[in-house]
């Protein structure tokens, strides 16, 4: 399993940023890490090794950016603005630094994005902010509104990154082509959050599967189980 690093200096983060990629060719997949996770968190905690079969058929590439919470969503040493413009930065980042680059690796032209946790909101606020590249988004026991984050300031980057908010008032066509899975359980922390935001989708008519595994907790164990069953459902050909 071939396996690559790469640091370069971001004109959007107005810094180095780095970011592990595993396999030679293949459907492209943004794999986000969790809460203030480092770029190779997700190899770490063997989620990587889960998808081996996958990566070594050629059948996709998993793409692991570093994030930038601690100096975004979790940085309480500074403003709630900047904690958002931080963030407004990172999807610019991951969007043209990254997604933009890789979109046309194979002949969708879209890409997929997965997480775990708060790496679960990333991929579903990237997706949804940006429709029209990606095709599938797998969220595990991910949140979806950031208000706790900013101390009750509220400006248009705060409504438009809190995908319970925008959601309602988006109509990009490519919404409906996405294929959505959140991924929860009964036991997890993140159950409500991904109950109201399946919600959201319903009323919109939005068609996605609501995963509500039994008896697991907001841990790695479940999303061990959760990935490589949601990457299946990626049509490769």
């Amino acid at each position: 399993m071939r396996e690559e690093y790469f640091k370069w200096y971001s004109p959007n983060l107005n810094r180095e940023t780095e970011m592990l990629v595993f396999g030679h060719a293949g459907y492209p997949v943004v794999l986000f890490p969790t809460s203030m996770g480092s770029y190779h968190e997700n190899k770490d905690m063997g989620l990587i090794e889960l998808a081996r079969w996958f990566i070594e058929q050629g059948l996709i590439q998993i793409f692991c950016p570093a994030s930038i919470d601690k100096d975004s969503f979790y940085n309480k040493q500074i403003h709630p603005v900047h904690r958002i413009q931080n963030h407004v930065w990172y999807d610019k980042m991951i969007c043209h630094e990254i997604v933009e680059r890789v979109k046309n690796n194979t002949g969708s032209g879209k890409v997929a994005v997965a997480g775990c946790s708060f790496g679960g909101y990333h991929a579903a606020n990237f997706a949804f902010r940006h429709p029209g590249y990606v095709s599938h988004m797998f969220s595990m026991s991910g949140a979806f509104n950031i208000k706790s984050f900013m101390d009750g300031f509220h400006n248009d980057d705060v409504f438009y990154n809190s995908p319970e908010d925008y959601l309602y008032g988006l109509n990009d066509h490519e919404l409906w082509n996405m294929d959505i899975v959140l991924g929860t359980s009964n036991w997890d922390i993140c159950l409500d959050a991904n109950l109201k935001l399946s919600k959201v989708l319903s009323d919109r008519n939005v068609h996605h599967w609501l995963d509500v595994r039994q008896n697991r907790e907001h841990d790695w164990p479940v999303w061990k189980e959760m990935f490589p069953h949601y990457l299946s459902r990626i049509k490769f050909f």
